[in-house]
């Protein structure tokens, strides 16, 4: 079975799918059926199914849904390839009754975070260890971008003359341009230059050393043992902040200034989809958690809207 598996994933990859995780999943699928001495795909039964997705223990909605939702794609697809009558799946997803609220840092927070990430101690194998997080820390919060997407990022890959980045193998596998301003530009030339050396094209833009990339798990265990020098006070409800919380900080901030400049978010949403490297804007919306200051601003909005109609009805 392994090799419809494969062609199943190829077809999902020629589409411009990285499908990396969704891999592991199916071979942890296809194990889990050699194990079951099952001999083909219309020998899976509904039940077997069930016995796959309860053998993973998922606690969260959302890992047990996400997996769910691999299979059936499979399935789906092997019967559009006339290779299956029918798909054995027939689980419902589990419901979500439950969303992670993230931590929004605000301004002066990631100026404190910046402080104390260019204040790391060097380590014998990690040396410029606070210059190049306090680097990472800024691109994320300052552009948005994934961690992944910093991680990969290659000095190639920074235009100086045009003021971009070019973010390339992304979570869809497309590659895409991000604009930066003066000042990013000139934190990331500081940068390079305290690396020293003549970099090639190739190299990683955040290497401690010359042999590969700040992984981002590295970053993200960083951000977790730096989060607790900053003193947050978080709200009850609030999931602890994580390192993907400062690109939900830049689309919400991003929203918010939209606002108070008067420009309609409406039509600017598709703008802020692309930058963020999102199909569709419904993508987008995930990431813009509603704030008090936002429904500030949006009220403001709707009053200066509403301000002609109010005037006009009689007491």
């Amino acid at each position: 079975m392994a090799s419809e598996m494969r062609a199943f994933v190829d077809a999902k990859r020629a589409l411009g799918r990285r499908y990396i995780t969704e891999e592991k999943a199916l071979r942890l699928f296809d194990i889990f059926l050699v194990q079951r001495s099952v001999d083909g795909f219309v020998e899976v039964t509904p039940e077997l199914v069930d016995s796959f997705l309860a053998s993973r223990s998922y606690r969260q909605a959302r890992s047990y849904n996400m997996l769910l939702g691999i299979v059936r794609g499979l399935f789906d697809w092997l019967v559009r390839q006339d290779r299956l009558q029918r798909s054995p799946v027939r689980t419902r997803p589990r419901r979500q009754t439950a969303r992670r609220i993230p931590y929004l840092l605000d301004p002066s927070e990631v100026r404190r975070l910046l402080e104390v990430a260019g204040n790391l101690p060097v380590r014998p194998r990690a040396p410029l260890r606070g210059p190049t997080y306090r680097a990472i820390f800024a691109i994320l919060y300052g552009l948005g971008l994934r961690v992944g997407e910093v991680s990969r990022l290659r000095c190639a890959d920074i235009d100086f003359d045009r003021r971009l980045l070019v973010i390339r193998n992304t979570k869809f596998g497309k590659t895409r341009l991000v604009p930066f301003g003066p000042r990013l530009g000139a934190l990331l030339h500081c940068y390079l230059q305290v690396r020293g050396g003549k970099l090639s094209p190739d190299a990683a833009v955040f290497s401690f050393t010359r042999r590969g990339a700040v992984h981002p798990g590295t970053i993200s265990q960083t951000f977790h043992h730096l989060i607790p020098r900053l003193g947050l006070s978080i709200p009850p409800g609030v999931a602890a902040p994580r390192v993907h919380d400062l690109r939900h900080a830049f689309a919400v901030g991003t929203l918010l200034r939209w606002y108070r400049e008067g420009v309609d978010p409406a039509a600017r949403l598709f703008h802020l989809s692309t930058f963020l490297g999102h199909i569709n804007p419904s993508s987008t919306a995930v990431y813009l958690t509603i704030t008090a200051e936002l429904l500030t601003a949006a009220n403001r909005r709707f009053e200066g809207f509403a301000a002609p109609a109010l005037r006009g009805i009689s007491p």
